[in-house]
């Protein structure tokens, strides 16, 4: 086998673990197509630049410097939230690590942390083991229903006019001139009967949804 076909061989196997990522674990969470073009772009161009480089350090130190290089230029003009930006540091790392490991020729290290990577986002992205709640803060005018005795029946109130199965509630900046509260309901995303329709107004992280 010559040296180009070894290396295109190697770029299919790296190509195939991004498209196990992103198209089986990343995309029916978010079909976001801005998100998945940048992810295999910037995978596919990183790996080469690194493959390129026989010497590992400059390797290591070339594949992270790409990723600084892409935050700061594209990044900062479009917050991205937590869970993309994780995704993308990813697959930024995911061909530094394959093009080292290919150029020492440990392929069961290769297979074992290509392997281990998407075992974990896939049991992560499932939530297996884990109980998780979706937020939104919601300003509120009924602001007689904040005091402790009558939390059952802002509950009640919330749940109505939400429609969403609210499991607490947290009361936050009181506006008294304006008989209002800051009101932040917590509840189980999966429990909603639309998850597509509440998957629409998706924030950055430390953001909230105001109705």
């Amino acid at each position: 086998m010559s040296a180009f076909s070894e290396a295109l061989g190697f770029f299919a196997l790296n190509l195939a673990v991004v498209f196990v990522i992103v198209r089986f674990i990343y995309y029916p969470q978010q079909p976001d197509k801005s998100y998945v073009l940048t992810f295999f772009a910037l995978n596919t161009v990183v790996y080469w630049v690194v493959s390129l480089m026989q010497d590992s350090t400059l390797s290591l130190g070339a594949g992270f410097g790409l990723f600084a290089i892409f935050s700061i230029l594209r990044y900062r003009t479009d917050t991205m939230l937590i869970r993309e930006m994780t995704y993308l540091f990813v697959l930024i790392a995911l061909p530094v690590i394959n093009s080292m490991l290919i150029a020492q020729g440990a392929l069961e290290e290769l297979a074992a942390a290509n392997l281990t990577l998407v075992v974990l986002l896939y049991v992560l992205e499932r939530g297996w083991g884990f109980v998780y709640e979706a937020h939104k803060a919601i300003t509120y005018e009924r602001i007689d229903l904040i005091r402790p005795e009558n939390w059952e029946a802002l509950l009640a109130d919330l749940q109505a006019r939400t429609g969403l199965p609210i499991t607490r509630v947290e009361i936050g900046r009181l506006n008294f001139l304006r008989d209002s509260a800051e009101v932040h309901v917590y509840y189980r995303p999966e429990a909603v009967q639309h998850p597509r329709i509440s998957a629409v107004n998706r924030r950055p992280s430390g953001g909230s949804d105001n109705d």
